[in-house]
């Protein structure tokens, strides 16, 4: 893989002004940005383009991240999509709840922006490494 290539990486959330911020600063990270504002336009487009990777928000109105969650690791097109749940952390109990569902990671909020992309980049390399060591 060429370091000028950028990973591509879906957003699913319901703010809208996160996820401008998100996608401006990952986009400076390298990534290839895509963007959600919900649960169902979510799993649509991570069925249609397959990223490497997934940042979901826990509470989203109508469908929840955990919902969306179960649905992405149930359908063979997405399931092996690296997922980081995006928290704030007042819902760590949901962290847990994600865990079962088979989210690889979480990311609290309040975000620092500047770090973002190098802790997706780290916690995907984790991801990569369970996933050859086979103990998903």
């Amino acid at each position: 893989m060429a370091m000028a290539e950028r990973i591509p990486i879906l957003i699913i959330d319901d703010d809208p002004e996160l996820r401008e911020l998100l996608e401006y600063n990952l986009k400076l990270a390298g990534f290839e940005v895509y963007l959600a504002g919900d649960g169902p336009s979510g799993i649509q487009a991570a069925q249609e383009l397959v990223p490497s990777v997934i940042l979901l928000d826990v509470t989203m109105e109508g469908m929840d991240g955990l919902e969306v969650l179960s649905e992405l690791k149930h359908d063979r097109r997405t399931e092996g999509i690296a997922v980081f749940m995006l928290t704030g952390k007042s819902s760590i109990g949901d962290i847990d709840r994600a865990f079962e569902i088979g989210a690889d990671d979480y990311i609290t909020k309040p975000v620092e922006m500047m770090k973002l992309g190098r802790i997706i980049k780290d916690k995907m390399k984790k991801c990569e490494e369970k996933k050859k060591s086979g103990n998903k």
